[in-house]
């Protein structure tokens, strides 16, 4: 459609709210945006360049269509845009990790002797949840930190079906659980060491050590000196709790402070966390955008941002200020179920809290560019040393893996401006090692499929990498080049050579030139992470395939053999025939004498 089609098109729309997606050529949503008068905001698109910023520039130079829905009211449009770009994730949006979690933790008070368990958001059935924590770790951490000082059960038994069944565990005897399977502790008692948890998930820790201190005056005027030894322990406990309580109190249900900063390459929002008058937490969220409004980018963060999160402080404080700030506010009470104060503070402490969030986020930017201007020289040297005609701002390493000789698997790392990128991993079931282990076949299939993905235009295998790096010599080397020349590509590729000790000595080019990296630092460290993170990612596909085999094998029968020297038996002779065929001094190389003479003695007894 020309420019003159769309800009009728435009005269025609409605002078009401909606939402407006622009599409390119191929008919792609590039861009979802709302407004309170449609006709108005769209137009804002066509008009001359030099009073567009360089990112509309882009975006309008590839419109080609737009579509519009009519809502009844600013807030509908809201909730529309936000719907919109979940399900189109438009290329010139601001978009938020879809796969960042923040979880709850959920506590049961009607059950006689309640768990925490971590659950992925709240819901309506009479729980407590606490929340939202960073991620599952910050949460069980959580939960650990507490029933460590509280004393609480960490087991998955449930009482009282299971008091008696079973001997108490280790943490009794380490006076680490108040030990409700004896049957010694009743629920009321337990209870009150679950109120006591929920203070210190709600942050109110000083409020518990009052209580406490009370308790235990109170024992020790009675004579009950045990009793006031007990909770003078837990006292000491919760009191040391207050040095980590930006683990404990994950709660940030009172104030965020939200800045936006822009830096040389890139931008970032820093979001802090206040629960009780102190700071808990803080978050950073960056774009690689240039010239950005800070009022768009603050404004497309905050909806998407606690709509994942699925919760809302009382108050949000913003950096600037947002065009649609009423209806942002209307959409997080919306989410919070209750209202939300959304403010832009020009003075005093709030604007104080303001500023430290913008000087966290610059900081961090600082911090992100220095790193990313270490990796880039990293890859340029790597560009010096070998001659690649592009500074390989993309890397692919790929490793051959097996299991005794059996269940052989490829893998695919990538690396991206020096860092991984693990959304592109992409792991390989070898089918021809199916005929017997031949590294070389395996490399050949593994890269013949990857290629040819792409060939076919999958989109998980797009683009190819600035260079190709193989963890092996220069026979591995060939076997990539001949893939690459049976489909007309031209792509670097190098072997990853290690030396007597298993490092990375040297990258081999296709003609046998050897390019030394040990007497250069930051190439030898780039190169000998990726050779270690493709080695780890095949190990890891290739354990979840073998292992599970392998397990329940002859091996398991011998007195002595676990895991390690089950694994350590396959490894070195390559499978149980060969094991079995092994003479005693053979296996003592491998196995403690003891552990070889149980395994020679089963094998030959049995035969015989």
């Amino acid at each position: 459609m020309t420019r003159e089609q769309l800009k009728e098109r435009v005269r025609k729309l409605p002078m009401q709210p909606g939402v407006y997606m622009h599409k390119d050529k191929t008919g792609k949503v590039i861009y979802v945006g709302k407004a309170k008068l449609l006709k108005n905001r769209v137009s804002n698109y066509f008009q001359p360049p030099e009073r567009l910023n360089a990112k509309t520039r882009q975006l309008v130079s590839h419109i080609d269509d737009f579509d519009i829905i009519v809502t009844d009211s600013e807030f509908e449009a809201l909730v529309l845009e936000n719907s919109m770009i979940k399900k189109y994730k438009p290329k010139y949006n601001i978009l938020l990790k879809d796969d960042k979690g923040y979880p709850y933790v959920r506590l049961d008070t009607t059950l006689p002797y309640p768990d925490f368990k971590i659950v992925s958001k709240p819901a309506h059935d009479g729980a407590r949840y606490f929340g939202p924590y960073m991620g599952r770790g910050a949460a069980r951490r959580a939960i650990d930190t507490i029933g460590e000082a509280l004393h609480l059960k960490s087991c998955v038994r449930s009482f009282p079906r299971d008091i008696g069944k079973d001997r108490p565990c280790l943490n009794l005897h380490l006076g680490r659980c108040c030990a409700p399977c004896t049957g010694k502790v009743s629920p009321e008692e337990y209870h009150a060491l679950i109120e006591q948890a929920i203070s210190l998930f709600e942050g109110d820790a000083k409020k518990l050590e009052r209580e406490l201190t009370e308790k235990m005056n109170e024992a020790a005027e009675e004579l009950q000196f045990e009793r006031a030894a007990v909770l003078r322990d837990r006292l000491r406990a919760i009191q040391k709790l207050g040095t980590k309580q930006h683990v404990v109190a994950g709660a940030f249900a009172e104030l965020d402070v939200i800045a936006f900063v822009q830096g040389q390459t890139r931008a970032c929002v820093c979001v802090l966390h206040y629960s009780g008058g102190t700071l808990q937490d803080k978050e950073y969220t960056f774009f690689h955008v240039t010239e950005s409004d800070p009022a768009e980018v603050l404004s497309s963060f905050i909806k998407q941002y606690y709509a994942q999160r699925n919760a809302v402080a009382k108050t949000v404080l913003l950096s600037h200020g947002i065009e649609e700030q009423d209806a942002v506010g209307e959409y997080l009470s919306s989410i919070a179920e209750r209202k939300v104060e959304l403010a832009v503070p020009q003075r005093g402490e709030r604007r104080v809290l303001t500023r430290l969030a913008e000087k966290n986020a610059f900081e961090e930017i600082e911090r992100r560019e220095k790193q990313s201007e270490r990796r880039h020289k990293s890859l340029e040297l790597l560009q010096n040393v070998t001659g690649m005609a592009a500074l390989p701002l993309r890397l692919e390493a790929y490793d051959i893996s097996n299991f005794a000789g059996q269940d052989t698997v490829g893998s695919m790392i990538v690396f991206v401006e020096g860092q991984p990128k693990k959304s592109d991993y992409r792991k390989f079931k070898i089918a021809c090692a199916a005929n017997g282990q031949d590294d070389y076949a395996s490399m050949r299939e593994m890269l013949t499929r990857r290629v040819q993905r792409y060939v076919d235009g999958d989109e998980k295998f797009a683009p190819l990498p600035n260079a190709f790096m193989i963890d092996g010599g220069l026979g591995h080397v060939h076997v990539c080049k001949e893939v690459l020349d049976s489909f007309g590509l031209s792509v670097p590729c190098f072997g990853m050579v290690k030396d007597d000790r298993h490092r990375t000595r040297a990258l081999v080019a296709p003609d046998g030139r050897e390019f030394g990296i040990s007497a250069t630092p930051a190439l030898f460290a780039l190169i000998g992470r990726m050779q270690e993170e493709v080695h780890r990612f095949a190990i890891e596909y290739n354990r979840k395939l073998g292992g599970k085999k392998v397990r329940g094998s002859t091996l398991d029968k011998i007195p002595g053999v676990g895991d390690k020297r089950r694994t350590d038996l396959l490894k070195h002779f390559g499978s149980i025939e060969n094991i079995k065929q092994a003479s005693e001094q053979e296996l003592a190389r491998i196995l403690p004498r003891n552990a070889a003479q149980s395994v020679y003695e089963f094998f030959h007894q049995k035969q015989q």
